[in-house]
């Protein structure tokens, strides 16, 4: 019940300050195992806790639990400080570091201590009492304005739907596509309407197929004005109040910038190499992204359209482009996408394939909502190795996107093995109807069973590195390394079926489909690269430097990079960019993905190379890469894995980005 969850940390957060506080004052002298592994031993109920409270409430949350979150975050921020601010505790950490070369210990042990003491001192253990007093208050000022943000994202989602009155203005959609929007309607109590909701992103999938245009500039509109209309749910005030305070935490702290602060604890190391990296992809990925919009005006102009094209109209006529270029739209690929046989026969079968796991889906195990799927994972030699969740659809109840988590992270200090759970945001079809993907929805589900294998082969001591407890700009990259087999030929000829008559999709439409990896690149790399400039701007500030302008900061920020190119919006805006202002996780860290990028690029030239789809090959990933977690650092995995260090050149060709433009 919600009821319990407000007692439950309550008794988590007495219980991990207790323990703390015996470590500090053990009269003993510190040693390895009395301070550092117990204090990996500590806060196993506020753990748990967390673990179930904020992974159901992104999932299927309501609005106890956002109170919960909200009266929960500053407290919580609190108990943090508590720890890390504990000068006594902090002292015993130090004591036992400066003795480390005398320890002997193995090298996941050493690590633990080397990051312990990091962590404190990034934490502000070094600091003066007023400084850490103003550190305390900054920290719940950050807690209770991300949470404001997360509530006024969901609420705001939630307000947005589109409500179409007459079925004539959703030309283009499919008969089950307008059913799932009547049942949505439904639901919404709106019967007799048509109910387009919005998912997080700027781009909408409706976008693609709707032949009205007034609707499409509408529900671009309105995407594009969340957060920003004036409304209850504006979080224009909300982003550059948490730009200013987490600029004022980082030069508290001794750092030029927050971005400075996050990427330090990465690969990147520097906002330089960030920049270094933005500065090689944005102007490539923009011309692209013009000559494609040239592409469309063509035919806009050979159909009389009359008009310019505009950031609604993309999808649509990229969709008519691509029709005219390779003979197919994405429309004749959904029947051979259904949802389980791409799970079964696809995602898992790579799975088996590459590492021989396979799976058994239990219902014997209570779910917190009907539409979840539980599987039992067992390893190549037929012992259990972890519980897979499987949320696929889109709800009032959920966040936006697509995400993993663990409910239980593996841990050899505890015995523990992963409980994972993959989230996705599929509009549910109408009932009796199947789940029919795109293929961007194929690649998703890959994608986020790519983090689940990293939490499922996870194989290290301490909790604290288990699975995807790697640096960020690292944590991405095994995900997409698993979406290269969503296009292998050899997994696409098991799983893409027509649902009606189990006929494999046909070898022309295939490699068509294949040949079109390349197409509208420039648009998806630009709108990505365009979030990833505001993320970069808003968190190189000072606190004084901080505009209250959010549009016009936006516009300054895309002009001043070249990425000022209006038929492609960011794929964020800030006031819904959940990333990066709805906690401090991906905060000066969304370039991750595209720098994770340029390792997967290496890698899929490695598996191209090495033979593809084997169980050498999954072997020896999982060996370099998935099961270390973060006990080792992250360059030094992909080292072992692909035998050098990366190159950009891959993933310009990759994604077409290079000089022939293909």
């Amino acid at each position: 019940m919600d009821s319990d969850y407000t007692p439950a940390f309550e008794r988590g957060m007495a219980d991990q300050l207790k323990e703390d506080d015996a470590i500090a004052s053990n009269p003993d002298k510190p040693t390895f195992d009395n301070t550092i592994v117990a204090m990996e031993r500590s806060g196993r109920i506020l753990a748990r806790v967390s673990s179930v409270f904020f992974n159901l409430k992104d999932a299927n949350g309501d609005a106890e639990m956002r109170k919960i979150d909200t009266a929960m975050a500053p407290r919580l921020s609190a108990h943090n400080d508590a720890i890390y601010l504990n000068a006594a505790l902090f002292a015993r950490v130090q004591a036992v570091f400066d003795q480390r070369s005398t320890l002997s210990l193995d090298p996941e042990s050493l690590r633990l201590l080397e990051r312990y003491h990091r962590d404190f001192v990034r934490a502000g253990a070094r600091l003066s009492d007023a400084d850490k007093a103003r550190l305390r208050d900054l920290n719940a000022q950050i807690a209770s304005l991300e949470s404001t943000f997360r509530q006024n994202v969901l609420a705001e989602k939630n307000a947005s739907s589109i409500v179409v009155h007459d079925r004539a203005e959703l030309a283009g959609l499919s008969d089950s596509e307008i059913a799932s929007l009547q049942q949505a309607a439904v639901e919404e109590k709106k019967p007799g309407e048509y109910v387009i909701r919005i998912v997080n992103t700027t781009g909408q999938a409706a976008l693609a197929s709707l032949e009205n245009r007034a609707l499409r500039e509408r529900i671009m509109e309105t995407s594009l004005g969340r957060g920003s209309s004036g409304g209850p749910f504006d979080n224009q005030a909300t982003v550059v109040q948490l730009a200013r305070k987490r600029a004022e935490r980082a030069t508290l702290l001794g750092y030029e910038s927050h971005a400075a602060y996050q990427v330090e604890i990465g690969t990147a190391r520097t906002v330089a190499a960030v920049d270094e990296l933005l500065g090689k992809l944005v102007p490539p990925s923009v011309a692209k992204a013009k000559r494609e919009a040239a592409d469309m005006q063509a035919v806009i102009d050979q159909e009389h359209g009359g008009f310019q094209l505009a950031s609604w109209d993309w999808d649509f006529y990229s969709e008519k482009v691509r029709t005219a270029r390779y003979s197919f739209d994405e429309s004749q690929l959904k029947p051979y996408f259904e949802l389980n046989r791409v799970l079964v026969d696809g995602v898992f079968f790579a799975a088996h394939q590459l590492y021989g796991i396979t799976f058994k889906e239990r219902h014997d195990l209570p779910v917190y909502q009907p539409d979840v799927r539980v599987f039992e994972v067992y390893d190549k030699d037929g012992s259990p190795l972890a519980i897979l969740l499987e949320d696929f659809y889109a709800r009032p109840s959920k966040i936006g996107g697509a995400w993993m988590n663990e409910y239980v992270s593996q841990s050899g200090l505890f015995g523990d093995s992963p409980v994972v759970g993959n989230h996705h945001n599929i509009p549910k079809p109408a009932p009796g109807e199947p789940t029919l993907l795109t293929f961007d929805e194929v690649t998703t589900l890959f994608h986020e069973f790519g983090h689940g294998l990293h939490g499922m082969f996870s194989h290290v001591k301490y909790p604290l590195f288990a699975g995807t407890n790697v640096a960020r700009d690292f944590v991405e990259y095994p995900s997409q390394v698993n979406e290269m087999w969503a296009a292998w030929p050899e997994v696409v000829r098991n799983y893409a079926k027509n649902y009606k008559t189990g006929e494999p999709m046909p070898i022309d439409l295939l490699n068509k489909m294949l040949a079109t990896r390349k197409f509208n690149q420039g648009f998806a790399t630009t709108e990505y690269l365009k979030a990833v400039l505001e993320d970069q701007a808003w968190h190189t500030l000072k606190a004084d430097q901080v505009p209250s302008d959010v549009a016009a900061f936006e516009t300054a920020t895309f002009k001043k990079n070249g990425a000022d190119f209006a038929p492609v919006p960011p794929r964020y805006r800030s006031t819904y960019f959940s990333h990066v202002f709805a906690s401090d996780e991906y905060s000066a860290g969304y370039f991750s993905y595209i720098w994770a990028d340029v390792l997967v690029a290496d890698s899929i030239e490695w598996f191209a190379n090495h033979g593809g789809l084997t169980r050498a090959n999954g072997d020896h990933f999982r060996a370099t890469v998935l099961s270390n977690g973060g006990s080792i650092e992250a360059m030094t995995l992909f080292g072992e894995f692909t035998g050098g260090g990366p190159e950009i050149g891959p993933l310009l060709r990759h994604r077409g980005l290079d000089e022939s433009g293909n």
